[in-house]
């Protein structure tokens, strides 16, 4: 407990030492208290989010295979249903591949090292042997 203002404090350098570090101590734990309460209401709001864009998915992918057998049955007024179906077919091939090889190519441009963070990890780390010296 801090002296009061006016007052001489009687207390060991030793003293002061472990109060300062034990106030440390409770007001880390205390951040990471917080820390913790705030990324369960993020979470709560991520999962929903989540569980929504799922659902938009699911109603998206729907709507494909129906436009697709729209597309299939139009197609059948000036032709054989099955050539319709393969036109369909390898229209939507054509663009798996070209997701995909588009996907691919974003993958190998992308980092996952994460440089900049361990740059300044290591300028910290220095930083705090430069301090104990």
């Amino acid at each position: 407990m801090p002296a009061p203002p006016g007052s001489s404090d009687e207390r060991s350098l030793g003293e002061i030492f472990s109060d300062v570090a034990n106030d440390l101590s409770t007001l880390i734990k205390q951040e990471m208290d917080l820390a913790k309460t705030e990324m369960k209401e993020e979470a709560k709001k991520a999962g929903k989010g989540a569980g929504l864009l799922g659902g938009a998915g699911l109603a998206g992918y729907m709507v494909l295979l129906f436009v697709s057998l729209t597309a299939v049955f139009a197609l059948d007024e000036g032709m054989p249903l099955w050539l319709a179906a393969l036109i369909v077919t390898v229209i939507w091939g054509v663009i798996a591949a070209v997701l995909a090889v588009t996907g691919r190519s974003a993958l190998k441009r992308s980092n996952p090292q994460l440089p900049q963070t361990q740059q300044t990890l290591k300028e910290d780390a220095a930083w705090a042997r430069a301090q104990k010296n």
